[in-house]
């Protein structure tokens, strides 16, 4: 497996597999369109238009020269102080438990270092996300854009992390699920 940047012609492919990844799941967002994709789906392609887009965070796994995974952390801003937003994370559902999430994981996170930002952000299940490093969000003072995800709104300090706290806020495309 290798981890690369998302390209043009994988646009297709990480729509299906996000589908297919949040289809059934019980917190996963409703379709925007009745009888639609999961709304995870079509926040991927908002996101894309959107001005929090770094392209150098969208990024799939590839095996035998197919997309089955995908992540994206897009501008996230805390009290205005920007930060970056994880997510979704897919895995195509027969590979899923084989790694692929937690390669994702490491690259975007390493990825996000590298370019000096501070901190992400994540609605997600903590049993999963701990092992990244992920802490409550309150832990290190950061409010969830919805104070009842409460523990499930997590942080992820990076290096250039400088006690930034306040209210997190996501890219605008989020809002719209």
């Amino acid at each position: 497996m290798i981890v690369r940047r998302e390209h043009s012609d994988d646009i297709d492919a990480i729509h299906a597999i996000t589908a297919a990844a949040f289809r059934g799941v019980a917190h996963s967002a409703p379709p925007v369109e009745p009888g639609g994709d999961p709304g995870e789906a079509t926040l991927v392609s908002w996101l894309r238009d959107d001005a929090g887009w770094i392209p150098e965070l969208s990024l799939v796994a590839i095996e035998d020269d197919r997309v089955v995974g995908h992540v994206v952390a897009t501008r996230a801003y805390v009290d205005a102080r920007p930060a970056l937003g994880l997510g979704p994370l897919s895995v195509l559902p027969r590979r899923q438990r084989a790694g692929v999430g937690s390669a994702l994981m490491h690259a975007v996170l390493g990825a996000a270092d590298a370019l000096g930002e501070p901190l992400v952000g994540l609605l997600g299940n903590p049993s999963y996300y701990r092992r990244f490093g992920f802490l409550p969000a309150q832990s290190v003072g950061i409010a969830a854009p919805v104070s009842a995800w409460g523990e499930n709104f997590q942080v992820r300090t990076l290096s250039q992390y400088d006690g930034l706290a306040g209210r997190f806020q996501y890219a605008g495309p989020f809002d719209r699920l």
